[in-house]
């Protein structure tokens, strides 16, 4: 599959990029034009400087980077985030520190990672009941700790 990339203002950082033959994710960067200072429980926007251009059927994910969110505390809300195959706009992430200490966001800094996924789109048919189950409506602990 090919993904087109659009640099909006991150001409000087590298493109997103496997670092490893056997990642599932790219690493996305911070394009922020001076560093941010993230307080304890606070949250900003961060620009990444890219727009895509991804093909139908596909949908782009953004989730933290696991070394972030151990080592700092930092992660993303709305996680997974969705990007649409029709959207073209900057992507930007939704951080929040949730360590206890202050965290100052660089230019450059690898902020997130982007996975990419097939989608399927479903036909939605209203029936009065549903098909009966084991678990029926059992949820948010049924089956015990």
């Amino acid at each position: 599959m090919k993904v087109l990339i659009k640099k909006n203002h991150s001409f000087d950082l590298p493109l997103p990029k496997y670092m490893t033959n056997s990642s599932s994710g790219v690493d996305l960067y911070v394009a922020i034009t001076e560093e941010i200072s993230i307080k304890p429980l606070e949250r900003v926007l961060i620009p990444t400087g890219i727009s895509l251009s991804i093909p139908n059927g596909f949908e782009a994910q953004v989730r933290p980077r696991s070394g972030l969110a151990l080592k700092h505390g930092l992660t993303l809300l709305n996680t997974p985030g969705t990007i649409d195959a029709d959207y073209r706009g900057e992507i930007k992430l939704i951080v929040i520190n949730l360590g206890d200490k202050e965290y100052i966001l660089n230019r450059g800094e690898r902020i997130a990672q982007l996975i990419f996924s097939k989608v399927e789109q479903v036909e939605f048919i209203e029936v009065e009941e549903l098909d009966d189950t084991s678990r029926s409506k059992g949820g948010f602990g049924h089956t015990g700790i």
